[in-house]
């Protein structure tokens, strides 16, 4: 092969090395390349033969790999390693080394070598590390932009820290799993996101319950922030599940389900509730007088109250399962006490009636499913509205469980019963569930004629 021999460094009396000697033991074997530190500009640097020497393409894997070590505060010592070098990678080694490398199957070159060859030619005489700088720009420490970047996204975060108590487990949350960093991915993106999440979550839940569209439009950047798929919509949902404590799940009717108990509709004629004897204008008045189930839409309980007289009645029996309020109109017809039911978790139409009835006076009692489900039902239920145990303490679940024969095993998440703690120790120690239909004969005795 023909090498060039322009770049073979001066001999120590003046001369040039001959192109297959070696440099001496004592110059290259223990000394550690020194220069500038990471990030410092080179100076004395003579570009233009750096470029054609330690610049050839056939090199690039070596600057990158000295690169790597000074970015991340390693002495530049000992060798590099290529594993199956092509001739170009070869010649350039050769160019630079002014003799041919080891015949083998990879290519290893001593640093300290390298760093020699550059201070004595003149090339670089700060050696390797000004050379790597002034080839490929200034070199930071991989700890320092570890450092600025958590600090970035600790700047990210502090919106977060504005929120009120009940978000304080969600904000910890975010911090900890991720979510912002796989949605934003630099802190960059993530400021503005977290603090309109932040925007958004302190203006839930809304009352009375809209779109999020014209929610989204009132109170972040524009009408389509919270559309389905963008990063923003996301977060605020994550924040929503603690805020409402609607359960985990996944499929496009639970997102809208979750966005409702934050008062957030798709539009105001999907969110029902089912009622049952409450009177308040002709429809409802005729659907009392036959003792009938009664459907009522957000858009009737927004647009107008329909209901006007449910003070004057004092008390609404709130069930969680439609079975019992069809029961209900099957036994007692017209002389039923007014009902309503959620049929699982309260939608945005149950929540913005029960709490007008709330408002009117109304005496709010609750019953639901002996499980952990059941109770989150009620827990979320009590965060919106005043209500008090329908045969739905402890004793009641108690009760229950020594009449039954037959009942499933209690399975999912424990959760908490403010109403009544030890529920929430009962259905732990006992571990089954008790459904609505199991004690309806109760409830039903409950909701008949006579003294309560």
């Amino acid at each position: 092969m023909d090498v060039n021999h322009s770049a073979t460094p001066p001999d120590r009396d003046g001369g040039r090395a001959a192109p297959g000697r070696a440099t001496p033991p004592d110059a290259t074997a223990d000394a550690a390349p020194t220069g500038p530190p990471p990030g410092e500009a080179p100076t004395d640097i003579d570009a233009e033969r750096l470029g054609r020497l330690l610049g050839d393409p056939g090199l690039a894997w070596f600057v990158d790999r000295v690169r790597q070590r000074m970015a991340r505060g390693r002495p530049l010592t000992g060798s590099v390693t290529l594993s199956d070098p092509d001739e170009s990678q070869r010649h350039a080694a050769e160019r630079l080394l002014g003799r041919a490398p080891r015949a083998g199957g990879s290519l290893g070159m001593r640093l300290a070598t390298v760093d020699e060859i550059l201070r004595r030619s003149g090339v670089s005489p700060a050696g390797l590390a000004a050379a790597v700088a002034s080839l490929t720009g200034p070199v930071v420490l991989r700890a320092e932009t570890r450092s600025r970047e958590e600090r970035a996204w600790e700047e990210a975060y502090a919106p977060l820290d504005t929120l009120d108590a009940e978000l304080a487990r969600w904000a910890e949350r975010i911090r900890r799993d991720g979510l912002v960093r796989r949605l934003a991915r630099t802190p960059e993106v993530a400021a503005p996101l977290v603090d309109a999440a932040v925007r958004a979550l302190r203006a839930l839940p809304a009352s009375p319950p809209t779109s999020r569209a014209t929610f989204a439009a009132r109170n972040l950047a524009g009408a389509h922030a919270l559309d389905e798929g963008a990063p923003l919509a996301a977060l605020v949902l994550s924040g929503i599940r603690c805020l409402t404590g609607h359960p985990d799940g996944s499929g496009a009717q639970w997102r809208r389900e979750a966005w409702a108990s934050a008062g957030l509709l798709k539009d105001d004629l999907s969110s029902t509730v089912l009622t049952l004897n409450l009177r308040g204008g002709p429809p409802l008045d005729r659907m009392a007088d036959a003792g009938e189930p009664a459907v009522l839409t957000l858009r009737s309980l927004t647009r107008r109250s329909p209901v006007t007289s449910v003070a004057a009645a004092g008390t609404v029996h709130i069930c969680e399962n439609p079975a019992v309020l069809s029961a209900a109109a099957d036994a007692l017809g017209p002389a039923c006490p007014p009902m309503v039911c959620l049929q699982g978790q309260p939608s945005a139409a149950a929540l913005t009636l029960l709490r007008d009835l709330s408002r009117r006076g109304a005496d709010l009692l609750y019953h639901g499913d002996f499980d952990w489900g059941g109770v989150r039902i009620a827990a979320a239920l009590a965060r919106s509205v005043p209500w008090r145990p329908w045969r739905y303490t402890a004793a009641d679940y108690l009760a229950a469980v020594t009449a039954v024969t037959e009942a499933p095993d209690l399975t999912g998440r424990p959760a908490a019963t403010p109403w009544d703690p030890a529920l929430a120790v009962a259905l732990a120690e006992c571990g089954v569930r008790v459904e609505e239909e199991t004690v309806l004969d109760d409830l039903l005795t409950d909701l008949g004629p006579g003294p309560r």
